[in-house]
């Protein structure tokens, strides 16, 4: 078995516009899926908005500079996650499809490998 980290992107303008019912069938089909992995469904959360992201970098020199929200190039921006056990990338390919973000225009979900370094 191997790690897969489940990515889930998204603009959160088309995610709050959403009606309550379609925000509770998103919902649902989040439970679903998280019942479906059963015991290879590691780990998962929601993230806060972007607007709420701090980040970190070098100054080129040697410090850092913080900055308010990521360096977006981009309106889709990471909303959540799930860290699997699958078999191989087939596998995880197939779990990622039952995720409600792969059906909408606005979102989608990148599959990374977990890199075991131990």
């Amino acid at each position: 078995m191997a790690k897969y980290m489940l990515l889930i992107y998204g603009n959160y303008e088309q995610w709050n516009a959403m009606t309550p019912e379609q925000s509770e069938a998103h919902m649902a089909a989040h439970g679903t899926f998280q019942a479906t992995a059963g015991t290879k469904l590691i780990d998962g959360a929601q993230l806060a908005p972007e607007s709420m992201a701090t980040t970190v970098r070098s100054d080129g020199a040697d410090d850092v500079t913080v900055t308010d929200g990521p360096f977006l190039e981009t309106k889709e921006a990471l909303g959540g996650y799930y860290v699997i056990d699958a078999a191989d990338l087939d596998e995880a390919i197939k779990a990622a499809s039952m995720l409600p973000e792969v059906r909408h225009r606005h979102s989608g979900v990148e599959i990374r490998p977990v890199v075991d370094n131990g």
